[in-house]
């Protein structure tokens, strides 16, 4: 029979187990991402208007460059804000 202690040292391992985030692009079968989607584009920056990094927003690596270069073209055209002083509630 398993001491406590051990039976305690597992639960605590899965515990701290986190579900591993999915790609949103990658489960709509995006094969590109347009610049002028800007509802969509608004959820992967943050309250300072930064590009939210992988590990936050859980997208995949071909898809965060798409992402990325989608929201930089977005920037001049006036879609989307450079700094938090131009976010619009």
């Amino acid at each position: 029979m398993a001491s406590p202690r051990s039976r305690r040292e597992s639960a605590d391992y899965y515990r701290d187990r986190r579900r591993r985030k999915v790609c949103n692009f990658c489960v709509d079968r995006a094969e590109s991402i347009d610049y002028k989607e800007v509802n969509r584009l608004r959820r992967y920056l943050s309250e300072r208007a930064k590009i939210e990094p992988r590990r936050k927003t859980g997208t995949c690596a071909r898809h965060q460059r798409m992402l990325t270069t989608a929201l930089k073209r977005a920037r001049p055209v006036a879609l989307l804000p450079y700094a938090p002083q131009h976010l619009r509630p």
